[in-house]
């Protein structure tokens, strides 16, 4: 199945979902970091990307992965993203607010 690419996202709009990841530049010059998010455009799921610099720069930040389904706005997956990328101990109970967590 192929996505549809967006150039533009609104800050209001809800996402499905917030990734930051590494991967090799278009033009195999190294290794960039992306913030991808997927929105609806006429229905459609969309990809927007942007280059977030050089890997290197990264280094020690996680690769993140937020499920939205339409709940949050990309400016709040992208304030969260920041809160997230260099966290090194989270409580997932805590941050998911449940009252019960049992790890696999």
């Amino acid at each position: 199945m192929l996505t549809l690419a967006t150039l533009f996202i609104n800050g209001n709009e809800k996402a499905y979902a917030y990734l930051e990841m590494q991967g090799q530049a278009p033009d195999q010059s190294g290794f960039r970091r992306y913030r991808v998010l997927f929105v609806n455009r006429d229905g459609k799921m969309a990809e927007y990307r942007e280059d977030m610099g050089k890997a290197e720069l990264w280094k020690g930040a996680k690769q993140i992965h937020i499920p939205s389904i339409w709940e949050h706005t990309c400016d709040e997956l992208i304030n969260l993203a920041n809160e997230l990328r260099w966290e090194t101990d989270i409580d997932v109970k805590d941050w998911l607010e449940l009252d019960s967590y049992k790890s696999a």
